[in-house]
């Protein structure tokens, strides 16, 4: 399902099987095409061939400064690679002169992104590099990184939990 609004894609969620499905989307939203949806199949059709599509369409990230710093960083994120929880965390305290930031903080704002696979949330990992806290569950975020053709024998999935 994608949403968005005059300034860019606000939303890409999996319709089944997914936490936070349509979260944020807008009351009154209504059915239309625009030039960023048509942006957003295309670089969708690219990225599923198993390709790095190489451009962004228009996105509008919508949310808190703090979540819309991480959004950002996720994006930065190279096609096949993967950080951790707490790279990010780490990376947004020096941005703020911080001693730290929590990987807990990060975590919850990479557990509600919006736009999934755009902005690749399933690039995040736990410490250890283990799969934690997918919300459109492990088994797609095993595959996505599948896709962009990650070693997973590096990887540990968690026998229970919120990844699950």
């Amino acid at each position: 399902m994608l949403a968005g609004d005059e300034q860019g894609l606000t939303g890409l969620w999996f319709t089944e099987g997914a936490r936070y499905t349509g979260h944020g989307l807008q009351k009154g939203a209504r059915r239309c095409e625009t030039d960023y949806f048509d942006q957003t199949k295309k670089w969708l059709d690219i990225y599923f061939s198993g390709h790095d599509p190489g451009f962004f369409p228009q996105i509008h990230l919508v949310g808190s400064d703090f979540r819309n710093r991480v959004g950002e960083i996720m994006c930065e994120i190279p096609y096949g690679k993967t950080v951790t929880y707490g790279w990010i965390a780490e990376k947004i305290a020096k941005e703020r002169g911080l001693d730290r930031m929590s990987a807990q903080a990060v975590g919850g704002a990479v557990g509600h992104n919006p736009i999934c696979i755009i902005v690749p949330c399933h690039r995040v990992i736990g410490a250890n590099n283990s799969f934690t806290g997918y919300g459109g569950g492990i088994q797609r975020k095993k595959a996505l990184l599948e896709l962009e053709g990650n070693d997973m024998s590096r990887f540990t999935i968690p026998a229970k939990g919120m990844a699950l």
